[in-house]
């Protein structure tokens, strides 16, 4: 078992690559289904829509999904192609702290915290 791997092996890590695909998919079909239906767009508008507690939470959901995929899709880059232990941890860390970062900066925005 890896123990930077956020699955418990190839084939978890397999199924949350695909689960995570498909709820960015979703959520982009949903977006584009708001600019399609809504005739003009408007800041009102925009307010509204992101004043509703769901999307929101289907938003934040969408932004861990990404966080999990790159997570996930960088780790095994880093473990293919690069060979240094070191510099390898170093990358996985940071990459770890900027994920954190967009993670924090997401709930801000969507929460106004």
């Amino acid at each position: 078992m890896h123990v930077s791997s956020f699955g418990r092996n190839g084939v978890h890590d397999f199924i949350l690559i695909r689960a995570t695909a498909v709820v960015m998919a979703l959520f982009c079909v949903y977006m584009v289904g708001f600019f399609a239906i809504t005739p003009e767009i408007t800041y009102a508008i925009w307010v509204e829509f992101w004043g509703r507690v769901w999307n929101k939470v289907f938003a934040l959901l969408t932004l861990g999904c990404v966080l999990v995929h790159a997570w996930i899709g960088l780790w095994q880059v880093l473990t293919d192609y690069i060979k240094s232990t070191f510099f390898r941890g170093v990358l996985q860390f940071s990459v770890v702290i900027l994920l954190i970062v967009y993670l924090l900066t997401g709930f801000s925005v969507l929460w106004g915290v």
